[in-house]
């Protein structure tokens, strides 16, 4: 199996791309999960979004939102993989490429996240602290996480840094 990567800002994304994501991600958090909420947000238009295509077929995506969007730092959301195509490293793979196109983007930002607390350990895996208690969205328990960067600290708030050189 062949797999395209590609990130597509939604402006350039064609009425093809958008159906076929949307078709994953309600096949997922819609369906999958029993979680019924409003999916089309104010969010895919101002985000980048990742795909993962094989065949025809939109098999893993997540967005990349900038900073000053959902979070105050850059952040990565909607990240679903087709059930299909699961325990195969797709997820990883994804979530690599999606820190390397912020970091690309936004060079030596946190990346802040809302993870689904079953995946904590997954993104504890790829660099990413608890950075929030549990809460709930739509009916599912979350926690918010931090991935800094190399070269970036965090000061005594917790809030994330860059460091710069002592002149």
């Amino acid at each position: 199996m062949t797999i395209m990567w590609r990130t597509l800002p939604f402006a350039v994304m064609t009425a093809t791309d958008y159906h076929r994501l949307s078709q994953l991600r309600q096949a997922v958090f819609i369906v999958e999960q029993a979680c019924c909420y409003q999916d089309a947000d104010d969010f895919d238009p101002v985000s980048s979004h990742l795909l993962a295509e094989a065949d025809a077929d939109v098999i893993a995506c997540c967005r990349l939102l900038p900073p000053g969007t959902r979070f105050a730092e850059p952040s990565i959301g909607r990240v679903c993989i087709d059930p299909r195509y699961r325990r195969q490293g797709l997820g990883h793979e994804m979530m690599e490429r999606a820190l390397a196109q912020l970091q690309h983007d936004h060079p030596q930002q946190p990346v802040r996240i809302s993870a689904q607390c079953y995946l904590q350990d997954f993104y504890n895996d790829l660099g990413f602290e608890a950075a929030s208690g549990l809460y709930h969205e739509d009916g599912i328990a979350h926690i918010e996480m931090l991935y800094t960067p190399a070269g970036a600290s965090k000061n005594p708030t917790g809030e994330s840094h860059t460091e710069s050189p002592s002149p």
